[in-house]
């Protein structure tokens, strides 16, 4: 007798554990690990991930139940990857079918359907059995009826009818027809003599066949292109027996339309050389080192990525380089298609579920050895690892804020463990956290201080905007930036105006008793969005129309304040109407391709001007520009985060980066209210290690990161005083119970108290050595999403987002 130990698809932490199931004899040897398999538990039939095989169970034979059926043929995750789901659930304090799932692309995530049956039809009421008509099932979210649901409701319970669950997938394989004939061409010719002479269209398909060189199938869509023929006339020729249609499968290839030119390695600098034999050594030792590469923006990082993938790749190894979704623009995408070709699988959220469903096969079935991708391409399932890459390694972004909270780094150092590979870590601004360790040795630096070709870097200039108040300038454009706008566009070259923030302005304000208007479910204002003419909640997507008058004091004194991409791009088009704009934020990227398109007219000179919010500060290397401006540089310095500053300091560098990266000159003004800031003033002078130093003491002195690792524990609850309550109690218990040096801040309100109708409460914690603290926090965790209770608990073990 085989079993299989199942990790069914329940989040509960009841149920946070492997359940046995026989295998029936039709499938022994067929199912293995890493498969995933439709089982019954309770009244339904749920997807599960096989995670073990044995010979012999606990369980008493009639409490066992049969697997009942196969969602895949061939495992859909490695030893490795089961592995790794279980070192991340512990780690991350998740379920292990979260963990499962993290590692799958959305297409293989299970669909349940309900569909109701009948048992016994003698005693149903004539309006059931209309229902059914001549089907064996119908669906039960068909039926709106509700007086129908009720009777259906009645009937279940006697026993008349019954609900299945149905497991299914939400993609499946993209097929097409192919048409090729079904008899030698001389046969064909007398099938062509014997049609009517009304059948002209018939006759030429055939006339097609007998005209072709060879005989092999043809897509049925490019037949009737070639033919002017259409589905129904090859219908016709099917069914008389002539031709033969067979269905086969295709990638959807969200690339499939672009030409990419190959592309050989360039020269390296002795910089690059240095890096690339450090890299390489470790490549052909199978050594696990974990290497920082800290290059300057412009100073061919991606080079020296592209020529040592190379050596992996030679090697007979497979390669994963992780790159920031707003990063991963077509330029990237085009760098590493061009220098290896159909060898590259691409994933990230500007494709569609097939697209990626269809790229993660591809890998799948090894016929793919290198990925470029965002945060979860992490887990491509290769079995035959040589390198990880991490580009832009500082980013939030690598870091998931839904269950499991897991960090890109910490899952690619783990396989790179694994799989006796390194790992590369580049940046021009490192996470203090990697730079420390490299400082410490626990990774080891390489150095690119130096642009390709040596290229100076570009003139930084800081624009104190009080001044420009004081001066009598209300414009969200200094006197300098205008300046150097005018002559950028005279010059025929390009500039870029960078944003944080998006939609018109930030928030409507009342101006006689100061009333703004905020979301009804969250503790937040409402942002003015002109395109749509509406009112709209980043956080819960909440929409309202713009009031005429205030709904505080009826006055019609109703101003919009603060500065959105949408009004810096009507302003400039005032100031400045002979430039050509191209607007760039989420608003005007939402539609598939979009991000591509606008980009690419930038490229070729379709604009003078590129505005835009965090997609543009990064991963762009246009030849023709020659002029950044950042409108506001204080954006990220004043949210309640220990990283404002470092934050700030890494995304001023990263868009100053984008100036002057050719044969021209770059220039950057950066406009700020506080430009005395040191995380602004070392921006203007390029100066990172300095930058370093002085965050590191005020991480010292804060006791944060790299000097002390966080948790959050994150509390919320539809009541205020149930939500209040539960975060006292969890703070008295943590600081009853962690050692002397571990630091309990808190319960307090979160920065943003609520959210979709739930009030938040927060408790931080700092620790160097707290041995007691996975099993106290797991005691904590016991305590919430109970049914009866809407208190929900989450933990953050390496928590990046403070609000």
């Amino acid at each position: 007798m085989s079993y299989a130990e199942v990790i069914v698809d329940v989040t509960s932490k009841n149920i946070d554990k492997p359940f046995d199931y026989r295998i029936p004899e039709r499938w022994i040897g067929i199912i293995k690990r890493g498969m995933r398999v439709v089982v019954p538990f309770g009244p339904r039939k749920i997807q599960g991930f096989v995670i073990g095989l044995k010979n012999e169970t606990d369980l008493q034979a009639n409490l066992i139940k049969d697997i009942e059926g196969l969602l895949d043929l061939t495992p859909a995750l490695t030893n490795e990857l089961l592995s790794l789901s279980e070192w991340l659930s512990k780690r991350t304090l998740s379920l292990q079918i979260r963990t499962l799932q993290a590692m799958l692309p959305s297409a293989l995530k299970a669909k349940y359907d309900k569909e109701l049956r009948v048992r016994s039809s003698d005693s149903l009421p004539e309006s059931i059995k209309t229902l059914f008509a001549d089907q064996q099932s119908v669906n039960v979210k068909d039926i709106t009826d509700s007086k129908l649901l009720k009777e259906i409701q009645k009937q279940v319970q006697h026993g008349n009818l019954e609900i299945v669950y149905k497991v299914a997938q939400k993609t499946s394989e993209k097929k097409i027809s192919f048409i090729e004939p079904m008899m030698p061409k001389e046969k064909l010719k007398d099938a062509l003599q014997n049609l009517s002479a009304n059948a002209k269209r018939q006759k030429e398909v055939l006339t097609f066949f007998i005209e072709a060189e060879d005989q092999t199938a043809i897509p049925a869509a490019e037949l009737n292109k070639m033919t002017g023929s259409s589905s129904a006339v090859l219908r016709t020729l099917i069914d008389k027996g002539f031709l033969k249609e067979t269905k086969q499968e295709v990638y959807r290839d969200p690339f499939e339309d672009k030409a990419y030119k190959k592309e050989f390695s360039l020269p390296l600098t002795s910089d690059q050389e240095s890096a690339y034999q450090a890299i390489k050594k470790s490549v052909e030792m199978q050594a696990h080192d974990v290497f920082l590469l800290h290059g300057v923006t412009g100073s061919g990082k991606t080079e020296v990525y592209l020529q040592i993938i190379e050596q992996v790749l030679n090697k007979g190894k497979e390669a994963i380089v992780l790159v920031p979704e707003i990063s991963l623009t077509p330029q990237m995408v085009e760098r590493f298609k061009s220098r290896f070709g159909s060898l590259v699988a691409v994933m990230h959220s500007g494709l569609s579920a097939g697209e990626k469903y269809d790229e993660w096969r591809k890998i799948q079935r090894k016929e793919v050895r290198l990925v470029v991708g965002a945060r979860s391409a992490v887990f491509a399932p290769f079995e035959n690892l040589g390198m990880v890459i991490i580009d832009e390694e500082h980013e939030a972004s690598y870091k998931q804020e839904e269950t499991p909270r897991y960090h890109a780094r910490h899952v690619a150092i783990q396989r790179g463990d694994y799989h006796k590979c390194p790992i590369v870590l580049g940046s021009a601004t490192p996470s203090l956290e990697s730079f420390a360790r490299a400082k410490k040795g626990v990774y080891k630096l390489l150095s690119l201080p130096n642009r390709v070709n040596r290229q100076t870097m570009p003139e930084i200039t800081v624009v104190d905007m009080r001044e420009e108040m004081r001066k009598g300038n209300r414009s969200m454009f200094s006197v300098n930036l205008m300046e150097k706008l005018q002559q950028t566009l005279a010059k025929k070259e390009q500039a870029v105006l960078f944003l944080n923030k998006r939609g018109y302005s930030a928030f409507i304000m009342c101006r006689d008793c100061g009333h703004v208007v905020k979301c009804p479910h969250c503790e937040i204002s409402l942002t003015y969005h002109r395109h749509s003419s509406s009112l709209k909640c980043h956080y819960c997507g909440h929409e309202e129309g713009i009031p005429n008058q205030c709904p505080e004091c009826a006055s019609e004194h109703i101003r919009y304040f603060g500065t959105g991409t949408q009004r810096v791009e009507e302003e400039l088009t005032k100031v400045l109407p002979e430039a050509r704009v191209i607007r760039m934020d989420v608003d005007t990227t939402s539609r598939k391709g979009a991000h591509e398109k606008l980009l690419t007219s930038f490229g070729n000179g379709g604009a003078d001007i590129l505005l835009g919010t965090q997609m543009i500060a990064k991963g762009l290397d246009f030849k023709n520009v020659t002029l950044v401006g950042v409108l506001s540089a204080d954006t990220m310095l004043h949210i309640p985060d220990f990283r404002s500053a470092e934050k700030t300091f890494q995304l001023l560098t990263q868009v100053s980066g984008r100036a002057g990266r050719h044969e021209k000159m770059g220039q950057v003004i950066i406009q700020s209210y506080e430009p005395s800031h040191y995380s602004i003033q070392l921006t203007k002078d390029h100066d990172y290690h300095t930058f370093f130093m002085q965050e590191m003491q005020n991480r010292r002195h804060q006791s944060y990161p790299p000097y002390y690792y966080l948790a959050m524990v994150n509390i919320s609850h539809k009541e205020v005083m149930k939500a209040a309550l539960a975060a006292e109690k969890i703070a008295g218990f943590l600081k009853g119970n962690t050692d002397k040096d571990t630091v309990i801040l808190g319960p307090s309100a979160s920065p943003i108290a609520r959210i979709k109708d739930r009030y938040r409460y927060q408790c931080m914690i700092k620790y160097k050595h707290e041995t007691k603290l996975i099993p106290l926090l797991e005691q904590v965790l016991g305590h919430s999403n109970t049914e009866n209770d809407d208190l929900f608990i989450t933990i953050d073990m390496n928590p990046y987002m403070m609000m």
